[in-house]
């Protein structure tokens, strides 16, 4: 299926680079009696960040290219030679994009030149000059590079404009922004021509303002009937509204019930937006039996200023723009509300990880262990044996315990199987199939 030009929502996935491994090294040199370590540390990979960019006005782009991934870090080699740093990639997005993990909103890009981190690259591996302390002058441990945050995430255009032009189809919104801005929107004789917002630039003696022409708001569009929760969300960064009015009636109703109808759904949809300022504007005065019908619309409104123009032929146009860019004058743009990030249910032991069992053992969750377990360097000795203190001291072993561990348990962290040996001095986790020492093999 071909898309449209315009494109408000779309999915992509972010990988940040993964930090480089640390280095394993010693210095080795001639008429050096005590070469000590001298590895380097693994440089930190790429984060992907995203960038608001005033000269985008589609999300089109990303649905070509959803998947994004940052340079890794360089490994750490030896003379303490630290790895590079990975690029980070930036993908730039329209002003108005919010974005989204899992139904949460993590940011929203609503200036020019705004910068989101999408997804932090992972810290390089320290080698094993960064382990020489005075109990350990020759540490045989350096640590793996720890992997890049992998998101899934939803973005969500909103677009940025002054004025939003609402109201039934064919009410001639379309045929407004083209006579008053530069825009050039797709017009026609018939209901529903307009598929996709439509922004322009207005100018009035020494002002200007943005435009934007909102189609798809039918009765029920609040619920999504015609398109209406797809375009709906574009009027909520708007300052003020115009509301246009087809003289003629729509779809075997009066003006007013289409006003009426229209309004409802503004605030069946948000109640910000029914607070909105409004300007009436009466179209197709061209008509004959306008002036009968704008007669009665005011008779309905009590008292409401219901300024009335033809698109067509462009009378009162001038007098329109002029009540706008007062309306306008007199409306501050409102302050961004801070994003609104929705609690998240943990089920924690501590605060650093949690004990949950699986089919005949238990599972170790959490992202302090899980991060320990990837940057572990599993065929050094010393780095099994760190990590297995590491865990004791962190509490593991007692937490198993709680819940019911019998010497033998298999213990799952991330995609390892140990076996579960209380009492160890070196730690209460083994791995399975001892075949080489005490640490032995892994299942994997």
């Amino acid at each position: 299926m071909a898309h449209t030009s315009f494109l408000d929502k779309v999915r992509i996935f972010a990988q940040a680079g993964n930090g480089g491994n640390g280095s394993l090294s010693f210095r080795r040199e001639k008429f050096v009696e005590w070469g000590g370590p001298n590895g380097g540390n693994g440089g930190i990979g790429g984060d992907i960040i995203l960038q608001a960019d005033e000269n985008l006005t589609t999300l089109l782009d990303l649905t070509y290219r959803p998947h994004f991934k940052a340079e890794s870090g360089d490994i750490g080699r030896g003379w303490d030679k630290h790895g590079r740093a990975g690029e980070n990639l930036f993908i730039r997005v329209p002003v108005g994009t919010a974005v989204y993990e899992d139904g949460r909103l993590l940011g929203d890009l609503t200036w020019h030149g705004q910068l989101l981190l999408a997804a932090k690259g992972g810290r390089g591996g320290r080698g094993n000059a960064s382990f020489k302390s005075a109990r350990n002058t020759a540490p045989k441990i350096a640590e793996n590079g720890e992997p890049g945050e992998a998101k899934t995430l939803d973005l969500e255009l909103k677009l940025i404009a002054d004025v939003g032009l609402v109201g039934c189809p064919n009410a001639g919104k379309s045929t407004l922004l083209s006579r008053v801005s530069s825009a050039h929107p797709k017009i026609a004789d018939y209901p529903f021509t307009t598929l996709s917002p439509n922004l322009g630039v207005v100018r009035f003696k020494d002002k200007s303002f943005v435009a934007a022409d909102i189609p798809g708001l039918i009765e029920g569009a609040h619920s999504g009937k015609g398109l209406g929760t797809e375009f709906l969300r574009h009027v909520e960064r708007t300052r003020i509204l115009i509301h246009l009015i087809d003289v003629s009636g729509f779809s075997e109703k009066t003006p007013y019930e289409n006003y009426r109808a229209i309004t409802q759904e503004l605030a069946l949809y948000s109640k910000k937006l029914a607070k909105k300022p409004v300007l009436i504007a009466a179209n197709k005065m061209d008509l004959t039996g306008a002036d009968e019908q704008i007669k009665k619309l005011r008779a309905k409104l009590k008292g409401k200023k219901v300024v009335p123009i033809s698109g067509v032929t462009g009378a009162g146009l001038n007098d329109l723009l002029a009540e706008a860019v007062k309306l306008l004058a007199k409306t501050p743009k409102e302050a961004e509300d801070a994003p609104a990030v929705s609690p998240v249910k943990h089920f924690r032991l501590g605060e650093e990880f949690f004990v949950e069992k699986e089919g005949d053992g238990f599972r170790v969750v959490g992202k302090k262990v899980e991060r320990f377990f990837v940057m572990t360097n599993f065929d050094q000795e010393q780095a099994v044996s760190r990590f297995q203190n590491i865990l004791r001291k962190m509490g593991v072993e007692k937490a198993l315990e709680r819940q019911g561990i019998q010497p033998g348990d298999p213990v799952y962290i991330g995609d390892t199987e140990f076996i579960f040996e209380p009492g160890k001095e070196q730690g209460s986790l083994s791995p399975p199939k001892p075949a080489r020492g005490f640490f032995g093999e892994f299942h994997k």
